[in-house]
């Protein structure tokens, strides 16, 4: 393993993935770029809530949390099985995007990979979905969109 990928001059890779199909690809997308660069690997995903969201329905919230744990229990077995080096991290709030450039710098990750949309039911196929659009917008790394 190098310290930095000969292709890409990637060290460090953060995913982020709300368990759609779209980032379930750039899940892949992601081992597959740490495996060949032997690049470390974070698995990020921000579980939506904002305080009244919680008081109303806190076993919807509960389940989310639940849901969110064990897709990246699996991403991270996923990785571990390809040899790739993984940490998952977990968020709760209201702006996914504005987690995911946070951990970005703090992690001073060379790229950010994500899926062209998430879960939200507002996506039109043609347009990026708004979390993909703003972190793009405001990261201070590279961030390569997986299509579908």
């Amino acid at each position: 393993m190098t310290d930095t990928c000969p292709i890409t001059a990637l060290r460090t890779i953060l995913v982020a993935t709300d368990g759609s199909q779209y980032s379930e690809k750039a899940l892949h997308e992601a081992i597959n770029l740490a495996k060949s660069c032997g690049t470390k690997l974070y698995v990020l995903s921000v579980v939506e809530v904002n305080p009244e969201y919680e008081a109303l329905a806190p076993k919807v919230v509960e389940k989310a949390d639940e849901d969110t744990k064990m897709f990246l229990d699996a991403a991270q077995k996923c990785a571990e099985r390809e040899k790739v080096t993984c940490n998952t991290i977990v968020h709760r709030g209201e702006d996914p995007a504005h987690f995911i450039v946070e951990e970005a710098d703090r992690l001073k990750v060379d790229m950010i990979v994500m899926g062209k949309h998430g879960k939200s039911k507002m996506l039109r196929k043609l347009f990026i979905g708004s979390v993909t659009a703003k972190v793009i917008s405001h990261a201070s790394c590279k961030v390569l969109v997986v299509p579908y």
